[in-house]
């Protein structure tokens, strides 16, 4: 349902989405950036840097800087496995294990 907006809150609105669509065309990020990329807090996002759980770049010594390859790249990490993909790993390793006798 859209209702009726005033300027204000359009305005509001279509900085939101100018954000948003920013961090796709940029390869370096600030932090705001980098958790509106990620979908997550900066509260969150700073933790993860405290613990050097996430890729950062500190250049000035102060500001950290994400680099959008960098973050694809840890999103990948951890993938879980399709029930499929574990299947068809337990039909190799039995079959090379059978192979191997």
């Amino acid at each position: 349902m859209m209702g009726n907006f005033t300027k204000n809150e359009l305005d509001i609105i279509a900085e939101a989405i100018a954000e948003r669509l920013a961090v796709y065309h940029k390869d370096f990020l600030t932090t705001r950036e980098a958790a509106t990329y990620l979908n997550m807090s900066v509260s969150y996002l700073y933790k993860l840097t405290m613990d050097r759980g996430i890729p950062y770049s500190k250049p000035l010594g102060k500001v950290c800087y994400f680099e959008r390859a960098d973050l694809d790249n840890w999103l990948r990490k951890n993938r879980v496995a399709t029930k499929e993909e574990i299947q068809q790993q337990a039909h190799d390793y039995c079959a090379r294990k059978g192979g191997q006798r």
